[in-house]
């Protein structure tokens, strides 16, 4: 929506919640109806008694019902979380009713580990086509020398391969493979079989068609459910639907799969702290079941199994990523916008802007670490 096609801002209604909401907003430079790409435009009068009982749910639903507008979310988003009112946000039933879950139910078990598969990325590929560059990664690109997505994309994918040290007539399990993305950039340029899992129907039928006429198999399976043993086993972008629960077992797993001298890449965004709690509005709308390990999680998880070989942390470049997704699916919407409803665009626009904001905040991280069981000799990883 362009600023000349959206409805004038109302005046402000002078309410208890209302004058709640500024005095949040004081110090973080947000101003309600302001002239700042920045600043909330209010639609609708009950925006602030939304926001007050259901914390960033409501503001992330009011957003999609067209209550409130910002030029750019993701300086919205930064300004607030650097203002430090990303826990405020969340209300106390909110962190409560999920810590509970968390700690009675495993979120992720193999029962409902789909559950993300369905409500995400079988969303239809023809939306993610225009959001996503030509290889299709749904993950952090690496800008260190790249100028455009594609080129970001592409480095991500050499990069994961040089860690891995792959060489022609290896076997490479991928955990999580998307559409095929780093299946097919592997296979094709470093002479490797892969084995691609994902727990997408759309994905794993739009990865075999990718990777059609390479070494490249690809099941619609469960991690927990795999056998045989790889050379290689990395995994980008999947250890955030795994579950604090279920760490050990990932990594069991993967010491189970991996050969004695082989190497293991886990690409994974990544949280600050340790507490068990996710945002609700993420929760309900992206990522069903979803969860952000934190450093100390996952070493205490590996530690039984394997060693660090390195840690990288480009987090940083996840902002710059999520930016040009959301300026695809904006160019390209119209192709499409017959077969979604605006609700579900403007959904996608809260989503990859809020997350480009928090990454520029630095509120969360995006790792590469590479893991062995302690090969003889040095590794030394690319950058």
């Amino acid at each position: 929506m362009t600023s000349d096609s959206r409805p004038h801002p109302i005046a402000l209604p002078d309410t208890r919640a209302r004058r709640v909401v500024e005095r949040l907003l004081e110090g973080a430079g947000i101003t309600l109806n302001g002239n700042a790409p920045e600043d909330i435009q209010v639609y609708h009068p009950d925006l602030f008694s939304r926001i007050l009982r259901q914390g960033t749910l409501g503001l992330g639903e009011a957003y999609m019902d067209g209550w409130w507008e910002a030029e750019h979310i993701d300086r919205l988003a930064h300004r607030l979380l650097q203002h430090g009112l990303g826990e405020r946000a969340h209300t106390s039933s909110e962190r409560l009713m999920y810590r509970l879950q968390a700690g009675l139910f495993n979120l992720q078990s193999k029962a409902r580990a789909w559950i993300v598969g369905e409500a995400h990325y079988d969303m239809g590929n023809d939306l993610f086509e225009r959001m996503l560059d030509p290889t299709m990664c749904y993950s952090c690109g690496y800008w260190k020398e790249a100028s455009n997505l594609h080129e970001a994309q592409r480095a991500k994918l050499e990069l994961a391969c040089r860690k891995l040290q792959l060489r022609p007539g290896m076997t490479l399990l991928d955990i999580g493979c998307g559409w095929g993305s780093l299946a097919e950039h592997a296979a094709r340029h470093h002479g490797v079989k892969v084995t691609g899992i994902t727990i997408s129907k759309q994905q794993a039928e739009l990865a075999r068609e990718r990777c059609r006429g390479l070494p490249v198999d690809i099941q619609l399976c469960d991690y927990r459910d795999l056998t045989g043993q790889y050379d290689r086993i990395l995994s980008i972008g999947m250890f955030e639907h795994v579950g604090q629960r279920n760490y050990d077992s990932y990594f069991a797993t993967v010491d189970r799969l991996l050969a004695g001298d082989g190497l293991f890449l886990l690409h994974t965004i990544g949280s600050n702290t340790s507490k068990i709690s996710a945002d609700p509005w993420i929760n309900r709308y992206i990522f069903p079941n979803g969860i952000l390990p934190s450093i100390r999680q996952i070493a205490e998880a590996s530690e039984e199994y394997m060693i660090v070989e390195d840690w990288q942390n480009f987090g940083a470049d996840y902002d710059r990523t999520l930016l040009a997704w959301l300026h695809n699916l904006d160019s390209h919407w119209y192709q499409i916008a017959h077969q979604y409803n605006e609700r579900t665009h403007r959904m996608f626009r809260y989503y990859l802007s809020v997350c480009a904001g928090a990454f520029r905040a630095r509120n969360i991280q995006l790792w590469q670490a590479v893991f062995s069981r302690g090969r003889a000799g040095r590794y030394d990883a690319p950058r």
